[in-house]
């Protein structure tokens, strides 16, 4: 599933409730000094205005221990945000007290309400009920923007969405799929670049990146506990004591997976924690008592840019030194210039890495820069987010009702069953498939020109010619134009002794001619059971896409047959449908990730008819069906269609 956003939901006239996060800094004077989270916040409002909603702005602004302290008021951040959006923004006195009350209430379509600062309540932090309720019931619909907080579990970032419905603006959107795609499908070599103090802020980013990286870069504090695990001598640098014997393990777990861990050869040592203290170059493993290290060496800054540069995907989380010493800093300069450099996707996640980049002027050369420093660093440990969590969400594909006649109809009635469909479907927004015969493939492409019905094939070789009696070549469906085929079905299975290995024979002939394959796969009445409906499965569908890339992937239709189910009258119930293609998309995105297996059509193929096919078609993990007899009669598979 993908996040539903703004432009997912009407929005005229309703009263929108907008989390955003403008805790920006500010001077003794109450003087905006950098208006960054502002500016990001501004797509999102503006859609919102010239979508005629009445939109309600709040947020946090520093630390004011839940009491009322006009040091952190907001008031500055509606006078900025009256400028930017060329219209007056009221600002309220309170969050949920009289002056929020009666500005929301008058508001006109298009108008601006600022709440203040949502943390003069202690309620807020503490994700209490009653206070979020009070905060939803200042509008209609929510909207999160504000992924610097999407980590934390308070009433303005989740907990109003137990009262409205929810859905993300776009900075939210924009972390998401840009974090998120890196993270599951990332362009290779994948490089992670990891620094700042400690190891135990990084332990579950480093477990979760061994699992989809080609190389992590350990700098900064957390490199020298990685040094004396490896027995090296430290001096006097930065050593997490407790985090030794992980420090070990993941080196040993990186080398089981093949993941390329690179730690600092040199280091630039100082003989005290200052910006003046006397310096020298190092090997990482000989930092004499006395001296501590504050940057990487030059040694290791070549090395760590010559990975860099030949990255295709980077994500770079903390500093390689003591950044804000401007003599200790030239090994996180030198990695910025690296990755400003690589032809890759380059991700900054937050933080002093973000500042690191944005002060040294290479903003505009990244690709995405986090708005987000605790949450992109839970983001990338794979950590569910609670802002994000309770955000709807949508399928990332249509709903596919594909009939298969299996040996029925002559020539002449599948033009006849197709006349009289098609106006039955024609205004269907989900997808529809007919798969006749062999022997009608022409007069169904035919039939269905000018129509939104499209054609596949029952089967195919996984041969481009030769002497194949009765089968049928891929080159020869594309010629009549078919862009569908049905592959693996369980009659062919059961009937024409088809293994798995043939199947996945005929994806792969499938995808290098640029067919779309619908997979089939299920299990008997004796192997459910037999409780082994999961594993079976799971198995049948690893081995058809053996050799399958994760952008080929993408386009596969894969239905799940129930064996006993076809043919007999019975159907699998709608929680048993659900539950096997659940197991069929967690196979997909063990696989492929999360990013591929949210695309991958999964339908239901066993005895779909016109009054089950609404509720099967609802289930999260059911993308549509494969039709068998249904199919064949046009007013029961035009209820499908429609389904």
């Amino acid at each position: 599933m993908i996040l539903k956003t703004v432009e997912d939901i009407a929005v005229k006239g309703k009263k929108v409730l907008v989390r955003c996060d403008f805790n920006v800094p500010m001077n003794d004077e109450g003087v905006i000094t950098n208006d960054n989270r502002i500016v990001g916040a501004l797509p999102t409002i503006k859609y919102l205005v010239s979508e005629g909603a009445k939109v309600i702005l709040c947020s946090h602004m520093g630390r004011p221990k839940g009491e009322f302290n006009m040091k952190y008021s907001l008031a500055p951040v509606a006078v900025r945000l009256s400028e930017y959006l060329g219209q007056t923004v009221k600002m309220a006195e309170d969050v949920v007290g009289d002056s929020a009350k009666a500005l929301t209430a008058s508001m006109a379509d298009g108008e601006v309400v600022l709440l203040e600062n949502v943390r003069f309540h202690a309620e807020e932090t503490k994700n209490v009920p009653e206070f979020s309720e009070k905060l939803a019931a200042l509008a209609e619909i929510f909207v999160n923007d504000a992924f610097g907080t999407a980590h934390r579990a308070h009433c303005s970032t989740a907990g109003v969405a137990d009262f409205l419905p929810a859905v993300s603006g776009y900075l939210i959107q924009k972390e998401i799929e840009i974090m998120g795609g890196a993270l599951e499908n990332p362009q290779r070599p994948f490089v992670a670049i990891l620094g700042g103090a400690k190891v135990k802020d990084k332990i579950g980013v480093i477990n979760n990146l061994l699992n989809k990286v080609d190389t992590i870069i350990i700098g900064g504090g957390m490199a020298y506990t990685f040094c004396k695990a490896m027995g090296g001598s430290i001096g006097d640098s930065l050593v997490d004591e407790e985090r030794l014997d992980y420090a070990r393990q993941v080196l040993e777990l990186a080398k089981e997976k093949g993941v390329n861990i690179m730690l600092p050869t040199d280091n630039v040592a100082a003989d005290n924690f200052a910006d003046d203290a006397n310096q020298k170059v190092c090997n990482s493993k000989e930092i004499p008592d006395g001296w501590q290290g504050l940057d990487i060496g030059p040694e290791t800054i070549k090395a760590f840019s010559d990975v860099i540069k030949n990255a295709k995907t980077v994500i770079w989380n903390g500093p390689m030194g003591v950044f804000e010493f401007p003599n200790f800093a030239k090994g996180t300069i030198a990695v910025a210039e690296a990755v400003a450099a690589a032809d890759a996707i380059t991700i900054i996640g937050g933080g002093d890495s973000a500042a690191a980049v944005t002060n040294l002027g290479f903003a505009d050369k990244m690709t995405h820069i986090s708005t987000g420093g605790g949450a992109s660093l839970e983001f990338l440990e794979g950590i569910e987010l609670p802002g994000v969590a309770c955000l709807g969400k949508k399928k990332a594909r249509k709903t596919v009702a594909a009939g298969n006649w299996k040996m029925n109809k002559t020539p002449s009635e599948t033009k006849a069953l197709i006349a009289e469909l098609a106006p039955l479907v024609a205004d269907a927004e989900n997808t529809i498939i007919v798969c006749p015969t062999a022997v009608c493939l022409p007069a169904a492409v035919e039939a269905c020109k000018g129509t939104n019905i499209l054609v596949g094939a029952q089967n195919m070789y996984f041969e481009d010619k030769g002497a194949f009696t009765g089968e049928i070549s891929a080159d020869m469906l594309l010629d009549l134009g078919i862009k569908y085929v049905i592959l693996g079905h369980s009659e062919r299975r059961q009937y024409f002794a088809e293994t798995d290995e043939t199947v996945n024979k005929k994806v792969l002939k499938a995808f290098e001619k640029g067919l779309v394959p619908i997979i089939c796969v299920g299990e008997s009445l004796e192997q459910r059971e037999q409780g082994i409906t999961a594993d079976l499965v799971r198995m049948q569908v690893k081995i058809a896409l053996q050799g399958v890339t994760a952008e080929q992937a993408k386009n596969v239709i894969i239905a799940y047959e129930p064996i006993w189910a076809i043919g007999t009258g019975k159907t699998a119930t709608t929680e048993q449908a659900q539950e096997v293609c659940s197991t069929i998309r967690a196979c997909i995105c063990e696989l492929y990730g999360a990013g591929v297996a949210e695309c991958v059509t999964i339908q239901y193929g066993g005895s779909v008819n016109a009054g089950n096919s609404a509720e099967l078609f609802a289930q999260p993990d059911i993308d549509g069906g494969l039709v068998g007899g249904a199919s064949l009669k046009a007013a029961d598979f035009s209820v499908i269609a429609h389904s």
